[in-house]
This record gives C-alpha cells, sequence and structure tokens, in this order.
C-alpha cells in the first residue's frame, strides 16, 4: 500500500494541542495494525530548538540520534511507544540553511532561488523522506497557526503534496477552536469559520475539521460547521478538554475519528486494540494514595519547560498505582530560610537539568535537605552534578567544590568541562561531538552506561547495560572520585571505558541517585523509566 498523508493544521489560536491530536490519531492508526510515522514542520527561523530558551520554547527534546527537537516529538513516542529522529522535525531554519547551501554549491545552476519552488519543493522532500521505511499513514503536523506569514511556505507545500501524491493518498485535518461564552450560555462557531476560510484562501480545502472545546458540540452545532466549512456533516468532531492528555486518544475513538479517517483513506478495515489504553486510564482514575514530588528547577515559570519529566513522574505513579501530585518550587528563590517552607511534607524532591549558574544554589539547598532528612532525591543531568557539588562541600569538607561551568577558576572542579580532558577516548564520541552545534563539547543522544547490579539503579534496571539520552557539556571529574567512595559515595553507572560516570547513588539512603543523562526522554505510559518508577515506588514508601 502506498503511505498515506495527513497533515495536520491549525487555526485561530496556538496550543490548542495540534502535537497532541497528530500524537492521538497516529496511536489510533497504530491500534488498528497500521505502520504509522509522524513528523513535526516548525515555521520558525532557528535551524533547531538546541539554542532557544525554555521560557519561549518550552523543553529541547532530545532523541536517540542527538537530535535536539521541538517537545511534541516526545508526545509522539510517548503515544506510539516508537523513537523519533532528525528526521521527524524540520524547522524553516533547516530548510532555507540546506537550499541557501545548495545555492552556494551551484546545484541549481546559477539560476534565480526562490521561495516557490525551492523552498516548497525542500519542504515536500523533507516530509516524503519521513515515510523511507514504507510506512501505511504518514501524520505531518504544522507548526503556528494558519494565518501566520512564516508558516505560508509550508502551506503552500501540502496543497502542491496533493497534487502530487493524488487526492486519494492525502487527507487535511484543521484544528480550531469553538468556544464556550458562559454568559450567553451558546457555543461560537465565526472562529472556525473564518480559519476554515483563511486556509481556504490559501488553496486548502479541510477533509475533517476538529473543535478544540470545553464542552461537547451537539449535532446542530457540528452540522452547522459542516455546512459554512464546506466538509461532511460526519467530518466535524469535537476535541474536548479532558483532566488528562492520556484520555485524548480514547476520547477520538468515541468520537469515531479513526474511522472517518480510515474510511477517507481507504484504509484497511480493522477495529482498534485499545486495551493498553483502557489499562492506562484505569490506572489513572483508580489510584491508591498520593505521593507528593517537588520539582526543584530554574524554568518553572513554564511548566513545559519540564515536560518530559512531568510526565515520567506521571508514568511512574502509573506502574506503582500511586497518583504523583507535582509541586514545581523555583530554585532561585530557595535559601536558608524558606528551605522548609518550600519542601517540608514531601515524600520526593527531584532536581532537574539545565544550564548555566543561575538558581545553583537553590539546587543544592534542596539536594542537602533531601540528603539529611532521608527524603527520595533523583538528580538529572545538572541535578547529578549539584548532588556531586553538594557532597564535596557538605561530606568531604571541600567546601569551595564547583563546577567549571558556574566558575571556570574553581580550585575544585569536581565538575568539569569535558574537551579538557577527554582525550576523544572514544571514536563515537568524538563523531558525535564533532557533529554538534555546540563547539565539540556536548554529548548528544544515545550512549552506553554500564551498571552496578548490587546497586539500586542495578535493581532498577535489572540488566548490565542500558543506553540513555545525554545532553550535557560538563562531566564528572574522576580525579576526585576516590574522595567520593571513601566517604559513601556510589558511581553505579560507568561508560563502557569507565572514563565517563553516568549514576551516582548513596547506599545508606532511602532512596538517593543521580544520573548525568535524561531518562524522561524513554518514558511512555505503558513503560515507565526504571529510575522514575524506583523513584516514585521508594516515595510511596515514605508515605
Amino acid at each position: 500500500m502506498k503511505t498515506k498523508f495527513i497533515f495536520i493544521t491549525g487555526g485561530v489560536l496556538s496550543s490548542l494541542g495540534k502535537g497532541l491530536a497528530a500524537a492521538s490519531i497516529g496511536a489510533l492508526l497504530k491500534a488498528r495494525g497500521l505502520k504509522v510515522t509522524i513528523q513535526k514542520l516548525d515555521p520558525y527561523i532557528n535551524v533547531d530548538p538546541g539554542t532557544m530558551n525554555p521560557f519561549q520554547h518550552g523543553e529541547v527534546y532530545v532523541t536517540d540520534d542527538g537530535a535536539e527537537t521541538d517537545l511534541d516529538l516526545g508526545h509522539y513516542e510517548r503515544y506510539l511507544d516508537q523513537p523519533m529522529g532528525q528526521i521527524n522535525n524540520f524547522t524553516s531554519g533547516r530548510i532555507y540553511y540546506s537550499v541557501i547551501t545548495k545555492e552556494r554549491r551551484g546545484d541549481y545552476l546559477g539560476g534565480t532561488v526562490q521561495v516557490i519552488p525551492h523552498i516548497t519543493d525542500e519542504i515536500k522532500e523533507a516530509i516524503k523522506s519521513v515515510a523511507q521505511n514504507q510506512e501505511d499513514v504518514a501524520i505531518i503536523e504544522i507548526g503556528g497557526t494558519v494565518g501566520d506569514i512564516e508558516g505560508l511556505p509550508f502551506l503552500e507545500a501540502i496543497r502542491q503534496l496533493r497534487r502530487d501524491l493524488g487526492k486519494e493518498n492525502v487527507l487535511y485535518i484543521h484544528l480550531t477552536l469553538v468556544p464556550y461564552m458562559k454568559a450567553a450560555g451558546e457555543l461560537k462557531t465565526k472562529p472556525t469559520q473564518h480559519s476554515v476560510k483563511e486556509l481556504r484562501s490559501i488553496g486548502i480545502q479541510a477533509d475533517i475539521i476538529l473543535c478544540r472545546s470545553e464542552v461537547d458540540l451537539d449535532q446542530d452545532i457540528k452540522s452547522k460547521i459542516a455546512l459554512f466549512c464546506n466538509v461532511d456533516p460526519d467530518a466535524v468532531f469535537t476535541a474536548k478538554d479532558v483532566k488528562s492528555i492520556y484520555e485524548v486518544p480514547m476520547t477520538f475513538y468515541e468520537e469515531g475519528l479513526d474511522q472517518k479517517i480510515a474510511i477517507m483513506l481507504k484504509l484497511p478495515a480493522k477495529n482498534p486494540n485499545l486495551h493498553k489504553w483502557e489499562n492506562i486510564l484505569y490506572r489513572l482514575h483508580h489510584p491508591g494514595s498520593t505521593v507528593n514530588i517537588a520539582i526543584v528547577g530554574k524554568y518553572v515559570d513554564l511548566r513545559e519547560s519540564y515536560k518530559s519529566l512531568h510526565e515520567a513522574l506521571i508514568h511512574g505513579g502509573l506502574e506503582n498505582e500511586l497518583e504523583v501530585n507535582l509541586r514545581y518550587v523555583n530554585s532561585d528563590k530557595i535559601n536558608g530560610s524558606n528551605l522548609r517552607e518550600n519542601l517540608d511534607g514531601l515524600e520526593g524532591i527531584l532536581v532537574p537539568g539545565g544550564f548555566g549558574s543561575r538558581g545553583i544554589e537553590g539546587k543544592i539547598l534542596s539536594i542537602r535537605y533531601a540528603r539529611i532528612n532521608n527524603v527520595p532525591f533523583l538528580g538529572i543531568c545538572l541535578g547529578m552534578q549539584c548532588a556531586v557539588i553538594e557532597y564535596a562541600r557538605n561530606v568531604l569538607e571541600i567546601s569551595n567544590a564547583n563546577s567549571q561551568e558556574f566558575d571556570p577558576d574553581t580550585e575544585h572542579p569536581v565538575i568539569y568541562l569535558m574537551k579538557e580532558w577527554f582525550d576523544f577516548r572514544s571514536n563515537i564520541l568524538q563523531k558525535r561531538c564533532e557533529q554538534s552545534n555546540k563547539g565539540g563539547t556536548m554529548r548528544l543522544g544515545a550512549y552506553p552506561c554500564v551498571v552496578r547490579p548490587d546497586s539500586k539503579a542495578g535493581q532498577a534496571y535489572k540488566t548490565d547495560q542500558v543506553m540513555e539520552r545525554h545532553r550535557h557539556r560538563y562531566e564528572f571529574n574522576k580525579k576526585y572520585a576516590p574522595d567520593f567512595e571513601e566517604k559513601g559515595m556510589i558511581f553505579s553507572g560507568l561508560s563502557p571505558d569507565e572514563s565517563l560516570v553516568e549514576i551516582v547513588e548513596l547506599k545508606d539512603h532511602p532512596w538517593f541517585l543521580g544520573c548525568q543523562f535524561h531518562p524522561e526522554f524513554k518514558s511512555n505510559p505503558m513503560h515507565a523509566p526504571p529510575l522514575f518508577r524506583e523513584f516514585i515506588k521508594a516515595a510511596g514508601q515514605a508515605v
């Protein structure tokens, strides 16, 4: 069967949930036994989100192959339970960079390079590249909102693709807003009508309209939208607000969305097997007790900055039949006088990754609080490095221990820049570093970690080697390893050549563990990361 393409656009305003809609549709089609892939096209000029401020864009999601991508790829991986990569995320910057490189190389034979056809052709090639493994369905999410000037080349490209690939192989789904006016007790369809009109003005007629709304749309409202937007009466669906994002696939299924897609694209008629999703919702709605977990970070003002962490903690709760109540604590505002005010009454403390010195001392204070009060602790990337610094200062009594990231001239760099000492002993790492956009100092993507079986990490993973995703510049300075080991810190995870420390933990503590990598990037509601599962389990035992 030739690959079918589903293009998902959004109208009226941003943050309607195109990524969740795309992921949920993909989950339903995969549950029908189809081979599915998804791609995100972002109109911004940045080549990738790697250098973007988390306050503006949310988290940078890292794939196995080292791609720094949009956070929607996290939704794709979590819902489809399959890995994504560089090919699943393209930006305007990446498209234009490729075209300009070809022009400088002379590939266009001196011709005038224009948005149409050169930019649109490059976009079309990027879209078609995602279906190189003979997938049955490729779902393409167009970032931004219809009407945005930067998104026009992408919309023009997908308009052309219906002509290129054949009408029977292309489906347009438009996600829009149907606001509920509480004062009048009415749903308003005018924003949807204008959004679809805007889409039609550039030559794209939506086949299916997904209506984001606080309440269910009755048949009269759906018929009105169908009439004014020129779609079939049974092609208008409610995308109702739900308490949990994991309810969305079942909500779409109950609306009959996947069945309509199957009919319109002539996909094999097969009922979806939704036992996994039914099980997830049952566990979500029937938890045992509640655990309170603090995320002590510097980007807490935008929760999307820690999206994968948030979801991995929820997944850890699902596997332990616990409801996880998250408290976001701004490490910038933590000090000795308000520490207990912020952290008392919690069953677990997580310190996430990040870059830069802002908020570091608040993180270190929080880690010390967890260590001396026997509160289960999990440190991710920078969180692990802060745990090492805290231990060096307060247990090894090296008062000026620090990271070269925060103090380049520190006398005791227990954390330091890897390019100054690494020697590129691993050819694989050397290649990855050279390809990095951080000047050869960033470890990006999946790397192996050898785990000690007689450790909390070993008990969690139940295997002696794992692959986990990294995104960092600095490493633990092994020159100090004997001092740490003498004082009770265990290095329970190392690189295969033992040159890099990947996991540290404390033996005489309910659960105190830090990892240099980001296990949250491989989490999904079917399988919580082992470290998150055991962290939440330990927190549950503290209830």
